[in-house]
């Protein structure tokens, strides 16, 4: 396998762009050797699937598109980021017990966390932000 693999696929700021964010990452990480079924690539499809979600309901209007990035970084470490050009940092929100949204970023950070990673935002150049995940890469490479 490469030192460096990377993918990255842009989409609609929509709804329905939150499904195809996760068929792209599930297709990748298969790609690169993780069967669908395994506890990373759910716990990946998982996290795409709450950071795609905020792209689009927390943006406002003011991200047209959104960018999905993966990186494998020396078999050793797996990058995951949802860039918008929205520059308000993501923040946990208060979650009413019967409310259905709020629980995102706790998802993402209990995920990561569970995963031995962890979640950093990264202003872009255009203004926007890149919400990262980072966990050591625990598949084995045949």
């Amino acid at each position: 396998m490469a030192d460096h693999q990377e993918s990255s696929l842009t989409l609609p700021s929509d709804p329905a762009s939150v499904t195809a964010a996760r068929r792209f990452v599930l297709g990748v990480l298969a790609e690169w050797g993780v069967p669908t079924d395994a506890g990373i690539a759910d716990s990946v499809r998982l996290i795409v699937s709450e950071l795609a979600t905020n792209a689009v309901q927390h943006t406002f209007g003011q991200s047209p598109t959104f960018t999905v990035e993966m990186r494998l970084e020396r078999d050793e470490r797996l990058r995951v980021g949802v860039t918008d050009s929205h520059p308000r940092r993501p923040r946990r929100l208060p979650a009413a017990v019967q409310q259905d949204n709020g629980r995102g970023m706790v998802i993402i950070r209990y995920l990561a966390a569970e995963a031995g990673g962890r979640l950093t935002v990264v202003p872009t150049d255009s203004g926007g932000k890149t919400v990262w995940i980072s966990m050591p890469w625990t598949v084995a490479v045949a």
